[in-house]
């Protein structure tokens, strides 16, 4: 049976549309327009989360420290690095926005970027693809603070890139709901998990 060409544009406007929206290549560098943030009524100092169990948000105690072991379930002992979710929170709920890198609006990749930059001092190229090449290979089970975690959503090559927390969390610009944390063991991060990775 033959489609008309009517059919056949729509189906193939659809893929690509598809792909715009659940990649995060982020080879150019100008600014698109900004999907609007959704705030789950949250309060200011509120930490953004999408992970299974909570109402979109994390409620802040006012301990920074605190409120960030609570959110990834270890105990604040475990959070060596104050810088780096200092910075986290600076960021959090930031609306996404391809090829963006400021508060107005900032992708996946320039997320990791900027955070690997500030915080640990190194270099990665600008696209989650280039990224994922540019890493050190890591299993699962061996993740650390920093690391970064790599996802294909609707293809087979790598279009987002998260940097891992603790206990299965990553921060990433989500397409959806801007900078926040979610949990690579929730079913739509998983089945599209393609590889992890220490900075070099």
């Amino acid at each position: 049976m033959r489609l008309p060409i009517q059919n056949i544009t729509f189906i193939l406007l659809a893929i690509i549309l598809m792909g715009m929206l659940t990649s995060c290549l982020s080879r150019r560098r100008a600014t698109s327009s900004v999907l609007k943030r959704e705030n789950y009524h949250r309060k200011k100092g509120d930490i953004l989360t999408d992970v299974s169990g909570t109402s979109g948000f994390y409620v802040s105690s006012g301990n920074l420290l605190t409120d960030y072991a609570g959110l990834l379930g270890v105990e604040t002992s475990e959070l060596k690095n104050e810088k780096l979710y200092r910075f986290i929170n600076d960021w959090i709920g930031t609306p996404y926005a391809y090829g963006g890198t400021t508060k107005n609006g900032i992708d996946c990749s320039g997320f990791a970027a900027m955070l690997i930059s500030e915080i640990y001092g190194k270099s990665l190229p600008r696209s989650s693809e280039d990224q994922a090449n540019a890493v050190k290979r890591k299993y699962e089970r061996q993740l650390k603070e920093g690391d970064l975690v790599f996802f294909s959503f609707g293809g087979s090559s790598i279009n987002h890139v998260g940097v891992y927390l603790h206990n299965g969390r990553f921060v990433h610009a989500s397409t959806s709901k801007g900078v926040i944390i979610s949990n690579l063991k929730d079913g739509w991060y998983y089945k599209s998990f393609k590889r992890a990775g220490a900075v070099k």
